[in-house]
């Protein structure tokens, strides 16, 4: 089963919890989890990920992706992350893999999260939209375009197959 928008490539998440400084034992949140790829390969580090995504077919492949992966210290939420975030209380960091509501749910991140806050865009409109609103909110840190080519064969030899680019925007408390 396929689940439109993912699931992150692998160069991308590895940049993405690079700046997320995930340690032991952290609390942290997957905001658009999306097919839970992303909320796995935090809560092997973290100690406790909280997973949320409004839409139920995303919950549930997210947590057939945890369960697969044996991964008990991962809990989730279906439903618009401004109405759950505040029940999360303190966060220790914050990956943002969707776009709904985000100067809403930023704005309650800056409050929420004591570490790092990384969104991830494929948008342009969305990239700007997360560094404007980081800015007013003094949290911004930096904004990274990340674009991954693959190899492939063709006509005997190798040739790179570009992925679509994302965007990485970084913010944190205690930042400006």
């Amino acid at each position: 089963m396929g689940l439109k928008g993912g699931p992150t490539e692998d160069e991308v998440m590895a940049v993405s919890l690079a700046k997320l400084g995930i340690r032991p034992g952290d609390r942290v949140v997957d905001l658009g989890c999306g097919t839970g790829k992303v909320a796995v390969a935090l809560s092997e580090t973290a100690g406790r990920v909280y997973a949320i995504d409004r839409r139920p077919e995303a919950v549930a492949y997210a947590r057939d992706a945890a369960t697969r992966a044996g991964r008990g210290n991962i809990e989730f939420f279906e439903g618009d992350a401004v109405e759950i975030l505040p029940g999360l209380g303190p966060l220790d960091a914050a990956f943002v893999g969707g776009s709904r509501r985000l100067p809403e749910v930023l704005a309650l991140l800056a409050d929420q999260v004591r570490g790092r806050i990384v969104v991830n865009a494929v948008m342009v409109g969305t990239l700007h939209e997360a560094i404007a609103t980081m800015r007013r909110l003094g949290i911004f840190v930096e904004a990274i375009h990340l674009q991954v080519s693959r190899s492939a064969d063709i006509a005997g030899g190798t040739m790179f197959k570009p992925i679509n680019p994302v965007y990485i925007v970084v913010g944190g408390a205690g930042c400006s």
